[in-house]
């Protein structure tokens, strides 16, 4: 078997660690098993929560048990943020929403064979406990003075608005998850962001304060592009996992407008590609990057992991066919009404817009007299396909899925018609 750690140093997936020869010697010994935790304070997974899915398919696909854990109880709080108290969402939310990181998370484990993935959630530990126990039984290995050190809680403490006790009791809540998982599923290993470092050590420490067991924890970094930003936002917000709250296609077009400078790296982490594959896609950056065949194998991969092939594929012919090489026919209306977001929009009418009153209103053009220089010159295209009437109006057999026209002009300006009635 190859080793799991070099592995996933080489694809930049692992930024602390305890005893790493220690971890390393134990996964090449044989099975063993890790959690990673997720929070229902939003009713979808993000592009960072990826990160960590990633890993924990990688460490599966090598022979060991995954252990995913939504956060029922840990969800009804909120790991505290750098700035500013969460607003606690009512419980019915919170399970509503649990339910769907479950469903997202699926998609990325096997629960099937010797090492099949497990799904638990929290709650399940910890809603019979009285705080008394709690108190007793978890909270006299804690140290006040470690716990205030933390990087956040030092941090909400030197602010005006400071931390709830709520808030700042979350890491002990955490570190009894880790806990739990020790002592009910032989469970050694606890991965997350790093972010997180101080909750999963506290996990840890706790773990070897009650029972003098020596147990891991493993971060993966934060992602940053080439030029030290913060890799992950998008126009409309956050890269969410959900197809509600951002399309597949939206998806998709955002991977695949990857920087060059970016997009190896990003294929490393947020791909199942092998080495020599994304060495492949390294050098056609270098020799051949017009054809941005590793943003498109990224944007693929990703698409297809989070939403499906078909999903997936159903991105890519909406991708090709507004622009040309594709058939726009075979687009289903979902996705066209994603694909057009954000291109200039105008009006239409079936039986009597001509190509003249689409470039106008779309505003590809000002005036008639430069619309029908357009068409005379061999600029205006319905469809994709060159219009050389400048009369014939749009017909009904011209309308997309949603209720479109496509409307360009020269090569690269491209714009939309939403067909109204007659």
């Amino acid at each position: 078997m190859a080793d799991i750690i070099e592995e996933l140093q080489w694809r930049g997936l692992i930024a602390q660690h305890t005893d790493i020869d220690a971890l390393r010697k134990e996964m090449n010994g044989g099975l063993i098993t890790f959690y990673c935790g997720f929070d229902p304070t939003a009713p979808s997974l993000h592009h960072g929560h990826l990160v960590q899915l990633m890993l924990m398919r990688h460490l599966q696909n090598a022979g060991h048990r995954p252990i995913a854990l939504v956060g029922g109880a840990t969800g009804m709080i909120g790991d505290p943020r750098q700035s500013g108290e969460r607003t606690l969402n009512p419980a019915k939310t919170v399970a509503e929403w649990t339910d769907k990181l479950r469903a997202q998370i699926e998609r990325f484990l096997s629960f099937e064979g010797d090492n099949a993935a497990q799904m638990v959630n929290n709650w399940d530990w910890t809603h019979d406990v009285s705080a008394i126990d709690f108190l007793r039984d978890i909270g006299k290995y804690f140290r006040l003075g470690t716990m205030i050190a933390k990087d956040t809680v030092a941090r909400r403490l030197a602010s005006d608005e400071g931390i709830s006790y709520t808030e700042f009791s979350y890491q002990v809540l955490q570190a009894y998850d880790y806990l739990t998982l020790f002592e009910t599923r032989n469970c050694v290993l606890q991965t997350g962001g790093n972010d997180q470092w101080g909750n999963l050590v506290g996990g840890m420490d706790l773990i070897r304060k009650k029972h003098g067991a020596s147990v891991h924890v493993l971060t993966t970094p934060i992602i940053t592009k080439s030029d030290g930003t913060k890799f992950g936002k998008s126009e409309g917000g956050a890269i969410w996992l959900d197809s509600t709250m951002m399309t597949p296609y939206a998806f998709y077009q955002f991977w695949l407008n990857t920087d060059d400078a970016d997009v190896v790296h990003l294929l490393k982490i947020f791909t199942m590609r092998s080495r020599e594959e994304i060495l492949e896609l390294a050098k056609e950056v270098e020799e051949q990057p017009h054809l941005r065949a590793a943003q498109k194998t990224l944007a693929y991969d990703v698409t297809a992991q989070v939403h499906g092939t078909c999903a997936a594929d159903q991105a890519v012919a909406a991708s090709e066919a507004l622009w040309g090489s594709g058939d726009l026919s075979a687009v289903d209306a979902q996705t066209m009404e994603a694909a057009v977001q954000g291109l200039p929009q105008g009006q239409c009418q079936s039986g009597t817009s001509t190509i003249v009153d689409l470039l106008i209103s779309t505003g590809l053009v000002k005036g008639r007299k430069a619309a029908r220089q357009t068409v005379a010159s061999g600029g205006a295209y319905l469809n994709n396909v060159k219009v050389e009437d400048e009369d014939k109006p749009v017909s009904d057999e011209d309308i997309l899925a949603g209720g479109y026209v496509l409307v360009r002009r020269g090569r690269r300006n491209l714009a939309v018609a939403k067909v109204t009635e007659k």
